[in-house]
């Protein structure tokens, strides 16, 4: 699975708009379908404010935050599993992805066209999920016969298939009435006989609301049926207005984003949100290095010991990994100084078995 996110949905819903802005790249935008062929990729900062907070308290000369990717692909309309539009091409690129947005457009506007020339969520989420259905069943299909021709050649093979043919069968039934996997609920069992499938439904989804700006500070209906589609499968919801964020995009200076935020009725930009939505879907955590040189954000995979954790910044650095100096961030914000945080004892040392927090400020010491 891909450590990125990848933004898709049918034509002309808002997609480009909105990675745009995410990625302040000049992705093309336009009033007619299939604008985005090859998917446009760019790395954004994922929003921190205990990144933020460290710097005031740890001037440094330099602040690099933690990145991460959003993938632009190419819109989908009904028939791309059998290759329509730019179905193959499209389906290429999202089995790369580790997490999908999917735009769907929650606005009414006589003046962008629809591809469906109507604004109906349910349906427009309905076409992609059958698509992407039926390109996993074609999977779940040629594997499940093969493995069932695995009978035949020993008791053994007889064994494992009494493990193996009932989950395919399970998400081939699924996949047939054009539902996700992701909806099964699979257990960590099950998930490791379809794990080398690669299954696109299994991904987990966002739902990215598009909408306008009469939209973006409370429900509308389209919003509301989007977040009933998503309860029922146990996906997230974001709503956002590409329109807004594109201006938010388009300002200099962090002040005047915040007025602009401010004007609007708005705490913080949605696409804020969805980076950080996506990053932690992914199992995609923070930790920290401090001093006057640099405050930097480094991202780990949830579940990293303190060696692989050193390996983020060098790969010599967990090859002669020694011990880590450890303290939370959060220990910083109470105390405001490193030195503080050691004369409270809550500067550790810990050694190979450490699981890192999210959150930790760490020294390695290493020995090459």
């Amino acid at each position: 699975m891909g450590l990125n996110c990848g933004i898709v949905g049918l034509p002309n819903v808002g997609k480009s708009t909105i990675f745009s802005a995410l990625t302040a790249a000049p992705a093309e935008v336009a009033n007619y379908p299939f604008c985005t062929i090859d998917p446009n990729v760019g790395m954004v900062s994922v929003p921190d404010a205990r990144l933020d907070r460290i710097v005031e308290l740890v001037p440094p000369q330099r602040v690099i935050p933690a990145t991460f990717e959003f993938v632009d692909i190419a819109g989908l309309v009904a028939g791309a599993s059998k290759g329509e539009g730019l179905g193959n091409r499209f389906l290429a690129s999202i089995r790369e992805v580790g997490v999908i947005a999917h735009v769907v457009r929650c606005f009414d506007n006589g003046d962008i066209v629809h591809v469906n020339n109507k604004i109906d969520p349910a349906s427009d989420i309905e076409t992609i999920n059958i698509e992407l259905a039926l390109a996993d069943l074609d999977t779940v299909s040629n594997r499940y016969a093969k493995q069932s021709k695995l009978n035949r050649l020993s008791k053994e093979a007889q064994k494992e298939n009494e493990k193996v043919l009932p989950v395919l069968e399970k998400v081939k039934n699924c996949l047939e009435i054009g539902k996700p996997a992701r909806s099964l609920h699979l257990d960590e069992d099950e998930l490791a006989v379809v794990y080398d499938l690669h299954l696109i439904t299994l991904k987990p989804v966002i739902y990215v609301c598009n909408v306008d700006e009469e939209g973006i500070t409370e429900d509308n209906e389209y919003v509301k049926i989007v977040k009933q589609i998503a309860q029922d499968e146990g996906s997230e919801v974001i709503v956002i207005c590409g329109k807004i964020e594109a201006e938010i995009a388009a300002l200099d200076t962090d002040e005047d984003k915040k007025d602009f935020l401010d004007a609007v009725g708005l705490e913080e930009s949605g696409l804020n949100q969805l980076i950080r939505h996506a990053y932690h879907i992914l199992g995609m955590r923070t930790f920290f290095t401090a001093g006057s040189d640099e405050d930097r954000a480094w991202t780990f995979r949830a579940g990293y010991k303190a060696p692989q954790a050193a390996g983020v910044i060098h790969t010599d650095f967990e090859k002669g990994f020694i011990k880590a100096e450890v303290y939370n961030c959060e220990d910083l914000f109470f105390y405001k100084t490193e030195q503080k945080v050691k004369e409270a004892g809550k500067l550790r040392i810990e050694g190979k078995e450490y699981l890192v927090k999210d959150g930790d400020i760490m020294h390695f010491r290493f020995n090459l």
